[in-house]
């Protein structure tokens, strides 16, 4: 037992990240009736999806579970209101201000975590009462951090301000980088981009191949001006790419997005026009397995890194 696996009552101190059009009840059922924490991915969830999807995964496993809520979106009200009512015991909140809903959901009985990508907003975290961190490296995928700060450095840096418990993410897809994650003071490791490469994942196929084929390099962190986001390198991006090297604004770059741009891609699978969030890590990733397979893998993985790692002699 860690402090993670003891927080959340759970085998493997391994959360499932809650990435939107990918994470339904499916994978985060999966996730947990293996050992780890799945995570619902609410910020692609109407209100009374997200219901649906939270009843689904109670019937489907006895594990513990929680839901992601990104608080860039107008319908956080709703959606707190379905987590509480429907008894969910987990939210990892992200994208906005902890302040906003920390307190309330503590009083309602639900252990609280806030993804951060940099030292200021863990500090602001931990002074709004959070029970653990998700400390965000700009390789993740999704939604990031405009400082561009490695998981390499920000495990130790937000380590350093706080005794919480911590979880890396960015950039972790085996148990090598979950040990060298938690050497450098993490008590366990988030994970997207592999699990959005599972059977369960609800992504398109086109775009679960879309990962596989995408190599290194070929993802880029972008649309910083809005709200920053890695991408994989596609036709959508490429004209992106060119409106910001052109001097777009920010209206500008919000008529290039327009609306559903990541649900064409990751959901419905047009993987020249629509936004295909990932992570640098999919470079890394070539396979679709079962959820269960991979959250094995990475606890063989890790396990077998620290056996050589006892075997190493002292410099």
């Amino acid at each position: 037992m860690n402090r993670i696996t003891s927080l959340f009552n759970i085998k493997y101190p391994i959360i499932q990240g809650g990435m939107i059009w990918c994470s339904g009840w499916e994978l985060a059922s999966a996730v947990s009736n293996a050992g780890g924490l799945g995570l619902i991915g609410s910020g692609s969830m109407y209100p009374e999806i997200l219901e649906e999807h939270i009843q689904k995964c109670k019937r489907a496993t006895q594990n513990p579970f929680g839901v992601n809520v990104p608080l860039l979106y107008p319908q956080s009200d709703e959606l707190m209101e379905i987590i509480i009512r429907e008894g969910v015991k987990i939210v990892f909140t992200s994208a906005g201000n902890p302040k906003k809903y920390t307190a309330f959901l503590k009083e309602n009985g639900i252990t609280v975590v806030h993804v951060v990508a940099n030292k200021m907003f863990a500090q602001k975290s931990v002074d709004a009462g959070v029970d653990a961190l998700v400390v965000e490296g700009f390789e993740a995928g999704g939604h990031n951090g405009i400082d561009e700060t490695t998981t390499l450095v920000l495990v130790p840096t937000v380590r350093k301000i706080t005794d919480i418990p911590l979880i890396a993410a960015g950039g972790i897809a085996s148990g090598e980088a979950m040990y060298a994650a938690m050497a450098l003071g993490a008590d366990g490791v988030q994970i997207g981009s592999r699990f959005v490469a599972s059977r369960e994942s609800s992504a398109h196929d086109n775009f679960k191949k879309a990962i596989l084929s995408a190599g290194d390099g070929e993802t880029q962190l972008t649309l910083k001006k809005l709200v920053p986001v890695r991408l994989i390198k596609n036709a959508f991006y490429q004209r992106v790419k060119e409106a910001e090297s052109a001097g777009a604004g920010v209206d500008d770059l919000k008529e290039l997005l327009g609306r559903g741009r990541a649900k064409l891609g990751m959901f419905e699978g047009n993987t020249s026009e629509g936004e295909l969030e990932i992570g640098q890590v999919s470079g890394l990733i070539d396979d679709i397995r079962p959820a269960a397979a991979i959250l094995q893998s990475l606890v063989d993985e890790f396990d077998d890194t620290a056996q050589r790692m006892r075997g190493m002699n002292p410099l």
